[in-house]
């Protein structure tokens, strides 16, 4: 089974937000990235709008031609957005407003009665949710039981060179499948680290989009992108 690669083009709205300008616009990136061969575009619509932008998140979504995954806090705000918006996919992650970036994975264990309806909704409304967790067996149940139909593996302890994280997370694919979860991956993935999750066999889907948006600076989007994709096909294969 091949495996698809999901650009979060988050941090052009952080270039472009920095000076306040019109530019570099996320959309224009993402159908760079789309062109360059991503199957998906990620966006967060954060609580403070740090990045993206209301605006942005209906731009993306009528803009593009391949699938949409909006990354959202577990608020009433953000459902709101999502149906609205109406995107492929919903990701429902951890939202802290001072963390620079997302520190770990949901716990859906302790947010199970605030969650369920969530997800209802949104499955209600056809969009297809996904639950970013760490690799623990116990959250993977409790995504299951609130009836997500996905999981987004947290990678970052695997990023930073955690003893015994591959271990975990290819253990977790491996129950994505019992459960009958689609497991996507992704935080903190680079060139150099990627190949490991990748060729784990029930890896459907990595969400990269920090270090693509960096290394665009040295080698273009879509060079980074046709890199990117070259990488996770080969360890796939």
């Amino acid at each position: 089974m091949t495996i698809r690669l999901g650009v979060n083009v988050d941090h052009v709205a952080t270039l472009r937000n920095a000076r306040g300008e019109a530019y570099p616009d996320p959309l224009e990136a993402a159908r760079l990235a789309i062109a360059s061969g991503a199957d998906g575009i990620t966006i967060h619509l954060r609580e403070d709008r740090r990045h993206i932008r209301d605006s942005d998140v209906f731009l993306v979504r009528a803009g593009i031609d391949r699938p949409l995954n909006f990354e959202m806090a577990a608020t009433n705000e953000m459902l709101n957005i999502a149906l609205e918006a109406m995107p492929n996919a919903c990701c429902i992650v951890p939202e802290k407003r001072t963390e620079v970036t997302t520190e770990g994975g949901l716990d859906v264990i302790g947010q199970h009665n605030s969650l369920r309806p969530i997800v209802a909704r949104l499955r209600a409304a056809g969009i297809r949710v996904s639950l970013f967790i760490d690799p623990d067996p116990a959250q993977l149940v409790a995504s299951a039981e609130i009836g997500a139909g996905i999981v987004e593996l947290h990678t970052g302890a695997y990023a930073h060179g955690k003893d015994g994280e591959l271990a975990r997370l290819q253990a977790a694919a491996r129950q994505c499948t019992e459960l009958k979860l689609e497991c996507h991956a992704g935080h903190g993935l680079n060139f150099a680290n990627v190949a490991p999750i990748a060729a784990i066999p029930e890896v459907m889907e990595l969400n990269i989009g920090h270090f693509l948006i960096a290394q665009a600076v040295f080698d273009g989007l879509g060079p980074a992108v046709q890199q990117m994709k070259s990488l996770m096909l080969a360890a796939r294969a």
